[in-house]
C-alpha cells in the first residue's frame, strides 16, 4: 500500500512540477504579447512530462525490452509543428523564433519531469527564464552597437518595392530585421518601414540606391 501511495505521489509531483516550470516560462511569454504565452507552455510541459510518464509506465509493466524513452523522442521532434505557427503567424516580420526556441526548451523540461529527473529540469527552466529575461537585455545593447537604423519607404507598389529594396540590401550586406506596413497616404501611395542592422557603408550611395528602385516615391533613412 505505501509503495502505491509513494508512487502515485511521485507521478503527481512529477506533473506538478511541470505545470509550474512551464508556468513561469509561459508567463514570460506572455507578459511579452508573443502567440504562445501562459497556458501553450504549461500544455507543452505536462503533455511532455505525461508522454515520459507512459513510456515509463510501459516499459515498467509489459516488459523491459521497451525504450522508455522511445515517446519522448517523438516529443522533441514532433514539437516543431507548434514552433512553426508561432513563427508563421508574424508574417513579413519573422518574429516568434525566441517563442519557438522556448516551446521545444520546456518539452524538453517536461519530459525531465516525466522522468523524475527534478535537478535537470529545474536548472534548465531557470536558464531558459534567465536567457529570455536579462539575456534580452544584453542583445539588446549588442543591438545597438551594430548600428540599427529605420528606413522609411513610401511606394505605389508594395510587392515590387520589397522585392527590389531587399535585393539592394543585399548589395550592401544589409540585415533586415522588421518590416512594418504603416498605411496608406492620401495619394494612395503606402508607406513601408524597414528597420535593419547596417554594416559600415555609405548612407548616401544606399539613399540613391533605394531611390532609384522602381515604385519609390520616396525615401527617409535615420
Amino acid at each position: 500500500m505505501n509503495e502505491v501511495l509513494a508512487y502515485y505521489g511521485d507521478m503527481t509531483a512529477r506533473i506538478a512540477l511541470a505545470c509550474v516550470l512551464g508556468g513561469i516560462i509561459g508567463y514570460e511569454r506572455e507578459s511579452m504579447n508573443r502567440p504562445a504565452g501562459f497556458r501553450t507552455h504549461i500544455l507543452v510541459c505536462v503533455g511532455s512530462a505525461l508522454v515520459m510518464m507512459t513510456g515509463e509506465f510501459i516499459n515498467r509493466n509489459f516488459g523491459g525490452t521497451t525504450d522508455p524513452a522511445r515517446l519522448g523522442a517523438q516529443v522533441v521532434s514532433g514539437i516543431g509543428f507548434l514552433g512553426a505557427g508561432t513563427i508563421l503567424r508574424a508574417g513579413f516580420n519573422v518574429r516568434g523564433l525566441t517563442t519557438a526556441a522556448s516551446l521545444w526548451a520546456v518539452s524538453c523540461v517536461g519530459l525531465a519531469c516525466g522522468i523524475g529527473f527534478y535537478i535537470g529540469a529545474c536548472l534548465t527552466a531557470a536558464t531558459i527564464c534567465a536567457t529570455l529575461i536579462y539575456f534580452k537585455k544584453f542583445e539588446q545593447k549588442l543591438w545597438i552597437r551594430n548600428t540599427q537604423k529605420t528606413i522609411l519607404v513610401r511606394t505605389g507598389d508594395v510587392n515590387s518595392t520589397v522585392c527590389g529594396i531587399s535585393e539592394v540590401f543585399a548589395r550592401y550586406g544589409i540585415e533586415t530585421k522588421h518590416i512594418d506596413f504603416l498605411g496608406k497616404a492620401d495619394d494612395g501611395e503606402l508607406s513601408v518601414q524597414f528597420t535593419v542592422k547596417m554594416p559600415n557603408c555609405s548612407v548616401p550611395e544606399l539613399y540613391d540606391d533605394i531611390k532609384r528602385t522602381e515604385h519609390v516615391a520616396g525615401v527617409l533613412i535615420e
